[in-house]
């Protein structure tokens, strides 16, 4: 079949896939100029302030253009690509008469759009004003959000476990930055070796690729040392020192003093975040140290019975379990404060927050009704949230949400601190390490397990008497998990 001879191109704005985002960076391109694309392929993976998320293509057609490199930052409605959707076969798809429609600037905005809507609906972003959400006190989801939808948006598994790189073909016009051929999650390929005029494939590591953009070496022009004919840390620097690669020469030492690194996606999210709540809340911190011996003596006779068979059991679970009944004897420190209405928000749930550090930066998912979890279930529910933080899935609707936060310094070896509220919280508890310390025990002195509590709180809401309270139930429940039973 002969290629149509005219051309309509249509570009595919960044889309706002949920709670507000105004910027993403693009993380990897799936595809480059010349590739046949499909709607609903997966053609990018971005990087928002909470995760990493696959945008399929709106269009039928190919690529004409990548409008935004790897590793740039765009606010959200930049055009990113654009693809000549004359050139493209028929789609099958529900969309097809939205995405292959004119190219007005209307119809790109609607194929924007409900890009956006998906991406919202399967990441569990909240529904734009005056929409049901799904499922909320059993109303069905508006007849606009039922349609067909494009498919493709989530959470990208395992986003912290860097790709293989294949050798990519650089871009034409974009010196340095490569893109590399992959099958979309249709299953079609990009294209083959690299067409007439395109440079030839250049192998490097992304920090080499990085260094070599700094020092504006140009990659194709090196013949690299490494292994398979890889270009090198020393080849670049050889290359802006005038000399011939492999030549072993002194390092620069502007380069290897001092290293830059943008400030983005879940850094500049938490940075944010943390600078709001404490020049926002005024926060409070109290401390307490707490024989956890017997504590420590429950969590291994809880690893042997049958209800917990598979499930790591840890001092954190019975932690949690504490915090979560000490909050149903002291209300006030499972609520927030609402500036603009001029309200206390008291909750009558827990969606308890575990403070995790990942390689993408510190994020705090929470366990939505908590409160309502037997001790098997939540123990479940705590390897559950481990393992996503770890493996990078944690979604946006994992992390909003939560009411209450407990931090595991003692994981790090360290006795306590004095940590930052989450915003929209009253409250965080952090558990320091649990190590052998003398201990004055029914009289006398005894080597114990001890640990080191300390409780954050919004002093706006939460007196000194009651986050002393809280933190003194805790610790009590603690000394002694029996108290859990009488109080919960």
């Amino acid at each position: 079949m002969s290629e149509p001879n005219t051309s309509e191109r249509r570009q595919f704005r960044l889309p706002d896939v949920g709670e507000g985002l105004t910027e993403a960076e693009i993380v990897r391109w799936r595809v480059r100029a010349g590739d046949r694309v499909v709607v609903n392929q997966i053609i990018v993976e971005i990087e928002t302030a909470k995760a990493v998320v696959e945008l399929p293509c709106p269009f039928a057609g190919v690529v004409a253009g990548l409008l935004v490199p790897e590793g740039t930052t765009a606010d959200v409605g930049t055009p990113i690509i654009s693809v000549d959707v004359a050139a493209g076969p028929p789609a099958a798809t529900a969309d097809q008469g939205a995405a292959d429609a004119s190219g007005s600037a209307a119809a790109d905005r609607d194929a924007a759009a409900l890009a956006a809507a998906a991406a919202r609906e399967l990441i569990g972003s909240p529904p734009a004003e005056g929409a049901v959400e799904p499922g909320m006190h059993g109303s069905p989801a508006p007849k606009a959000e039922r349609q067909a939808v494009l498919v493709g948006y989530g959470v990208i598994p395992g986003t912290t476990a860097r790709r293989a790189r294949k050798p990519r073909a650089q871009w034409p016009g974009l010196a340095g930055l490569a893109t590399e051929k992959t099958t979309g999650s249709n299953g079609a390929t990009g294209a083959g070796p690299p067409a007439s005029g395109e440079r030839p494939a250049v192998l490097a590591k992304p920090p080499v690729r990085k260094l070599a953009k700094d020092m504006g070496v140009d990659l194709s022009a090196l013949a690299g040392t490494g292994p398979n004919g890889s270009i090198t840390r020393d080849d670049v620097l050889s290359a802006a020192a005038g000399r011939g690669a492999g030549e072993r020469f002194a390092p620069v030492a502007a380069v290897s003093r001092e290293e830059r690194i943008p400030i983005r996606g879940i850094r500049k999210h938490t940075a944010a975040a943390v600078t709001a709540s404490a020049f926002t809340a005024p926060h409070v911190t109290e401390f307490l140290q707490v024989d956890v011996t017997e504590t420590m003596a429950a969590t291994d006779r809880l690893r042997s019975l049958p209800d917990f068979a598979g499930v790591r059991v840890s001092p954190l679970l019975l932690v949690a379990k504490a915090l979560i009944v000490a909050a149903a004897r002291q209300p006030m420190i499972n609520s927030s404060w609402d500036e603009e209405n001029q309200q206390i928000v008291l909750r009558h749930y827990v969606n308890l927050g575990i403070a995790a550090a990942t390689e993408r930066g510190l994020i705090v998912p929470n366990i939505k009704d908590a409160h309502a979890l037997t001790l098997p279930a939540l123990a479940r529910a705590l390897n559950e949230l481990a393992d996503t933080a770890r493996a990078g899935k944690a979604s946006p609707a994992d992390l909003r949400g939560g009411t209450i936060t407990i931090t595991n310094v003692g994981v790090f070896g360290v006795d306590a601190g004095t940590p930052i509220l989450s915003p929209g919280e009253a409250a965080i508890l952090a558990f320091g390490r649990v190590r052998d310390a003398p201990w004055v025990h029914e009289g006398q002195l005894a080597v114990r397990k001890v640990t080191t509590l300390a409780l954050s709180f919004d002093h706006r809401i939460v007196d000194g008497d009651v986050g002393s309270a809280v933190l003194s139930d805790t610790g009590a429940m603690l000394t002694d998990p029996l108290r859990m039973l009488a109080w919960g």
